[in-house]
């Protein structure tokens, strides 16, 4: 069952708990709580009148925009590869925002209409993982891995995937959704542990927005049962599975959240975030500012726990449950809703025609939606 205020809340609250975490991503918790007070960051630090959003959000985007554009080929030219290889070309798209200037020179090569944003021309702390596995045309596989990573940039970057496909209306299984999630992930990290955790994390999205019926907890458990049935043959499921496991007991405890958070780690690597993301939803499923912020506030990678908790709840709470603290400020909350709802709403065009959309046409053919519209405003 599709629910536009899911899709808005996964994107717009992982996009939230990563501007929460941002600032904070390096500093040791000495200095956040000093800064900050005993409770850690509570609220946006603006840079400007805006919360800035890091890599992890500019990548989410990116996934996003890679998704549309395979459908939209499969629609109109009936014909379509799988949906990594379109955002392994969308990843070409962000590194260009990474290492060029604002506009491309016209023969520049781009897959995406995000490169007509100019606000996504910005630096972000990316992780030296993606970008070498990006520069190097994401040659991963999980059958011929790039690398050894694990790093946290596999799992932060692909929730767009979970919220996108829908196994309940049976055009997909779990399984196949798990395994778009964790090739996504492998283009850039090869470990095990690298691209596992991905795979858990858009079945977890995948369920708690087209199922009504899914709890936060509903969804960790048939995401870790999925996973061993997708990839049978992986050793590195049972220490995920435990680190799970351990997430979700201490959700139930009367802990200190950051005590918690230091027994599960520091987020640096895939099965560390998606372990913290996953005991931060299960103790504040309904609250979305407790979720982020027990999230974030932590000497570790707080923007990407931050931003897959961000994903977790605000999927499970929809755009509706999230405060408008986190959404007022927040940095290309325009464009990020923009996407939402083309992956909601879905490509209408077909090969002989039918539905022609002009503005669906400059996103995700022509790619120049954003100059197009300028120039026709």
């Amino acid at each position: 069952m599709k629910n536009i205020d899911k899709y808005r809340g996964c994107l717009i609250g992982g996009a939230a708990g990563d501007a929460l975490g941002f600032p904070i991503e390096f500093m040791e918790e000495g200095e956040i709580f000093e800064r900050y007070g005993s409770e850690g960051i509570q609220a946006y630090q603006l840079t400007g009148n805006l919360a800035e959003i890091s890599d992890d959000t500019q990548m989410s985007m990116f996934t996003a925009a890679g998704l549309l554009q395979g459908t939209t080929r499969g629609m109109t030219r009936g014909i379509m590869a799988s949906y990594p290889d379109y955002i392994k070309y969308a990843y070409h798209d962000w590194l260009l925002t990474q290492n060029a200037r604002y506009p491309l020179p016209e023969n520049e090569t781009h897959y995406s209409w995000l490169v007509t944003v100019p606000e996504l021309f910005s630096s972000r702390a990316p992780g030296n993982t993606c970008l070498d596995a990006i520069e190097a045309g994401c040659p991963g596989t999980i059958e011929n891995p790039a690398n050894r990573s694990k790093g946290s940039g596999g799992i932060m970057r692909v929730a767009p995937i979970g919220v996108y496909l829908d196994a309940v209306d049976g055009k997909y299984t779990y399984n196949a959704i798990q395994r778009i999630g964790a090739e996504t992930a492998a283009l850039t990290h090869g470990h095990e542990l690298g691209y596992l955790p991905a795979a858990v994390l858009v079945h977890m999205v995948s369920e708690l927005a087209h199922d009504p019926e899914a709890t936060v907890e509903k969804a960790v458990y048939d995401a870790m049962t999925t996973l061993r049935e997708t990839f049978p043959d992986k050793k590195s499921i049972a220490p995920l599975s435990k680190l799970v496991r351990k997430a979700v007991q201490l959700s139930k405890e009367n802990l200190d959240d950051l005590d918690a958070i230091h027994q599960l780690g520091a987020g640096w690597v895939a099965e560390e975030t998606l372990a913290i993301a996953i005991y931060c939803s299960l103790k504040y499923s309904t609250d979305f500012k407790k979720a982020v912020t027990a999230a974030v506030n932590h000497e570790g990678d707080s923007d990407s726990t931050g931003a897959v908790t961000g994903n977790i709840v605000g999927t499970f709470l929809g755009l509706s449950g999230i405060p408008s603290a986190f959404t007022d400020h927040l940095e290309l909350k325009d464009i990020i809703l923009i996407l939402a709802d083309d992956l909601y709403h879905d490509c209408q065009m077909t090969a002989n025609g039918e539905n022609y959309d002009p503005d669906w046409d400059h996103k995700y053919i022509r790619n120049d939606y954003m100059t197009w519209k300028r120039q026709n405003q």
